[in-house]
């Protein structure tokens, strides 16, 4: 996997979400424990938003050069937490018989054509106890020139989601949110179908759409949204 490049431009135009980041790192933030990777880690977005305990370690895992490199200059420069490492590849160029606590594909597993196969050697890392947790878009009915712009191989259903879930770990969430989100999709999806959103489009949803999301998500019991999460359990 190490030295594929990524072929999407929208990691920087999503990286001034922070209402965004807010409600995904309050999703993800019960399930991490001291020994995290992050697969897919692109700018380190996600990594920021969620690497706060100074205790703990956090392996960024990126297959694109220029990404991964651009994630140790951060990390030298002191623009992401000193508990971050970074290193050129994915899951299965990992050496050794490191365990984790959490594993995380943040907008990641969607991009991966294998996916059963990618869950399988994420479930043989986790540690007893350990969280696998998975966060990408949803609907295949969704899919626009967007997706296949950024090389979405898919979108994800709750079932279709879970369906991938590997052997040896119990379910523990799943669930949609962004119920607002998903009148945007919409709307790019039946009229404007664009490769890349603008920057005032993705600070409009941001500032606008995610604050009521966080809202009527619950409201509506997480069964609508524009994006799914699945957290699967290794039992101690």
């Amino acid at each position: 996997m190490t030295g594929a490049a990524y072929p999407g431009g929208e990691l920087e135009l999503f990286a001034v979400a922070e209402h965004w980041k807010r409600y995904l790192a309050a999703e993800i933030a019960p399930f991490l424990g001291r020994r995290v990777l992050e697969v897919g880690a692109g700018i380190g977005a996600t990594t920021l938003a969620l690497a706060r305990d100074p205790d703990a370690t956090w392996l960024c895992l990126e297959p694109d050069p220029r990404l991964a490199a651009a994630l140790a200059e951060r990390i030298a420069r002191g623009e992401l937490p000193p508990s971050c490492a970074a290193m050129c590849g994915g899951l299965a160029d990992l050496s050794g018989s490191a365990k984790f606590d959490a594993i995380l594909y943040v907008d990641v597993l969607e991009h991966i054509e294998d996916d059963v196969a990618e869950m399988q050697r994420a479930a043989l890392r986790l540690a007893p106890g350990g969280h696998l947790v998975v966060f990408g878009p949803a609907h295949e009915w969704l899919y626009s020139p967007f997706d296949k712009a950024v090389g979405h191989y898919r979108r994800y259903t709750r079932r279709t989601l879970a369906a991938v879930g590997p052997q040896g770990v119990d379910l523990v969430r799943l669930r949609y949110i962004d119920s607002a989100g998903l009148l945007a999709s919409l709307a790019n999806r039946v009229a404007l179908r664009q490769s890349l959103p603008t920057l005032r489009q993705v600070m409009t949803w941001d500032r606008m759409l995610v604050p009521l999301s966080a809202w009527l998500d619950p409201i509506l019991g997480y069964r609508l949204g524009k994006s799914v999460i699945a957290v699967w359990r290794r039992p101690a």
